[in-house]
């Protein structure tokens, strides 16, 4: 069973590294962020840029801010306890 899954895995991780994606995984939740492209002409990868003026600020550029990020709910959060435990 576990050899069966090794290539699913594979496959899996070269499909995010493929389409720029972070992984972040645990029993409560996955979660997929992307990644700014390497190969984008207005951020050259950096993922933003600075905007001139008096006051510069950094902006996001949109290889990767316009991208959604993913969401998917494994387990419900446990709520915290209102009393403490001694």
């Amino acid at each position: 069973m576990a050899a069966a899954s090794v290539p699913v895995a594979l496959a899996a991780a070269a499909a995010l590294k493929a389409g720029r994606w972070q992984l972040y995984a645990d029993r409560h939740r996955i979660h997929l962020t992307p990644y700014p492209r390497r190969s984008c002409p207005d951020c050259r990868g950096e993922g933003v840029w600075w905007a001139g003026g008096p006051f510069p600020e950094m902006e996001a550029c949109g290889c990767w801010s316009e991208r959604r990020e993913l969401h998917i709910r494994l387990l419900p959060v446990p709520a915290w306890p209102d009393e403490p435990p001694f």
